[in-house]
């Protein structure tokens, strides 16, 4: 079998290799079929579109250097911003300001981070019709976002794992054991997984990639500031006050804080997740949907 090219991400002109095509093929043990073909079905089958999709994303990134230039700088530029410009002025509860804003940093980059790059992709790979190569491969239809979601979250895991250490050397410590660090990552990176699938349902409407970035992000203004993730929302007037509490950022933010603190978060840590898996389901199942009638 021969060698296809697509065009990539980086420009109308420019083309990479498509070996996706022969492992998925190779994989299936089946020549390339149309679309009206019905794809392999069974968990293990759905698995593996899921990891060839997701594989394919991470190896643009680790090949792209202005790809991981800004995935590893974008979370040292926020730190150093809002803890050294901002930090002087702002006194949280128990007049740390590094410890209270560590883990709602956490919370920003996996925001920051996966809306406008999910958003992008969804957007390239429909224009540049990436997304009808992968129409006419026998694989299910949901797999081709799960596996967009699953590198976005490599990532956030990525973009943490560079925040963490700046944060240690600015004196942040975390006070919580274990199984508090491990849901301190795992929420977050679930929480990203969320704001993907709602990025891609977005994507799936808009004219091109400059307009699926715009739709996306214009809404992370004032979800992102209007929550606990740089202040206290006891600062904030009333009206606003109300909106920040209701924020499912808000809620990610403070479960996140507490564990990284030591500090019980009760019923915040259900409700956090509950407001992840909810968004997931919801987004989910919308995006899947829209990816089905995208022709």
């Amino acid at each position: 079998m021969t060698v296809q090219t697509v065009p990539n991400s980086h420009g109308p002109n420019s083309h990479e290799p498509f070996s996706y095509t022969e492992s998925v093929l190779r994989n299936y043990g089946a020549s390339a079929r149309g679309p009206a073909d019905a794809p392999a079905t069974g968990p293990g089958q759905w698995l593996l579109d899921a990891w060839l999709i997701a594989e394919r994303n991470l190896r643009r990134i680790v090949r792209s250097p202005d790809l991981l230039f800004t995935l590893l700088f974008l979370p040292v530029m926020y730190w150093l911003f809002f803890r050294y410009v901002f930090g002087g002025a702002i006194n949280p509860p128990g007049g740390n300001y590094t410890q209270f804003l560590l883990p709602g940093m956490i919370v920003a980059i996996v925001t920051w981070v996966t809306v406008p790059s999910m958003a992008v992709g969804v957007g390239t790979d429909l224009q540049t019709g990436l997304i009808d190569r992968f129409r006419s491969l026998p694989m299910t239809r949901s797999s081709v976002l799960i596996g967009r979601t699953v590198s976005e979250a490599t990532r956030n895991l990525a973009g943490i794992l560079v925040l963490l250490p700046i944060g240690y050397v600015s004196g942040f410590r975390f006070r919580g054991g274990p199984l508090e660090f491990i849901g301190t990552i795992g929420l977050a990176l679930l929480f990203g997984l969320a704001l993907a699938w709602m990025a891609a349902f977005v994507a799936m409407y808009a004219k091109s990639p400059e307009a699926a970035q715009s739709m996306a992000t214009i809404w992370l203004v004032p979800i992102g500031f209007i929550s606990s993730i740089y202040v206290p929302t006891e600062t904030m007037p009333a009206a606003l006050r109300v909106f920040a509490d209701a924020n499912p950022l808000t809620h990610v933010t403070n479960a996140v804080r507490g564990w990284s603190n030591g500090q019980p978060v009760g019923s915040t840590g259900w409700l956090a997740l509950a407001w992840c898996v909810g968004i997931i389901a919801v987004f989910g199942f919308l995006s899947v949907r829209r990816f089905q009638q995208t022709r």
